[in-house]
């Protein structure tokens, strides 16, 4: 059985259709990346996975047990299963590292004062920033405030790790530095990672599977090196930079959260 099932999901914001039959299985331990043009809805995937949004129809199932259409309620034992690493980062400027970090152990978690500094100290050396806990966010680079949010994440020990376009701004040492990352916290920590992105350098270099979102549906779901031989038309015209860019989708999916 898949960790993660999405069955026959249809999704749209007003007329317009970002779903029409999403289909894909995810399973346990395996860094899945979510690929397709700009506006295909690899975002409101993982919202709704999440319970963000919620599904139009069809069902998605975590662990055997059906998720869509619950409600807050219900989901908040989901939710502490899963944690997401959103595209900015979404660090709170008034905080710093240390409490920006245990923001979710404070909310979610009964925990010692004690036990909270010891994961939030774990959680920054397992992404490299050891000893930061009284910086701001306003004094950490680009890549550093990635890095803060992925340990804010972490730091609720997730079974799923979600990114949304996590080397997004980001230069090309630290893109490679969070790439990295998402393997080795694959590894060590034994989680499911589920990433969306447009870097394909990225895709290809950290995925195990690789699956393509394009119209509504997965047109395309297999290794690397399956995706590299596909003959598809439209996965050669994405892989090589060919693929069109839908920019009032992409604005209508922004603003839909």
């Amino acid at each position: 059985m898949a960790l993660i099932e999405f069955h026959g999901v249809q999704k749209a914001f007003g007329s317009k259709v970002v779903y029409r039959d999403l289909n894909l299985d995810i399973h346990e331990r395996e860094v899945i990346t979510i690929i397709g043009g700009s506006g295909q809805g690899k975002s409101v995937m993982l919202k709704m996975l999440i319970g963000l949004l919620d599904v139009d129809a069809g069902t998605i199932s975590f662990d055997g047990q059906k998720i869509s259409g619950m409600t807050e309620q219900e989901y908040a034992p989901v939710r502490r299963r899963m944690a997401m690493l959103f595209q900015a980062g979404a660090l709170f400027d008034s905080l710093n590292t240390k409490e920006n970090v245990a923001y979710g152990l404070r909310e979610q978690m009964d925990m010692t004062e004690r036990e909270i500094s010891e994961r939030v100290r774990e959680s920054l050396e397992y992404v490299g920033l050891p000893g930061t806990e009284e910086t701001w966010p306003n004094d950490l680079s680009g890549g550093m405030k990635k890095r803060v949010a992925l340990a804010r994440a972490l730091a609720m020990r997730p079974e799923v790790l979600l990114y949304d376009e996590p080397t997004t701004g980001l230069d090309p040492v630290n893109v490679t530095r969070i790439a990295d990352l998402i393997q080795h916290l694959n590894d060590k920590l034994d989680v499911t990672s589920v990433v969306v992105t447009h870097d394909m350098d990225t895709a290809l270099a950290i995925s195990d599977r690789i699956a393509m979102i394009h119209d509504g549906y997965v047109i395309f779901s297999g290794t690397p090196d399956e995706l590299r031989a596909s003959e598809d038309p439209r996965v050669r015209d994405f892989i090589e930079g060919n693929a069109p860019v839908d920019e009032d989708t992409e604005t209508l999916l922004r603003s839909a959260g």
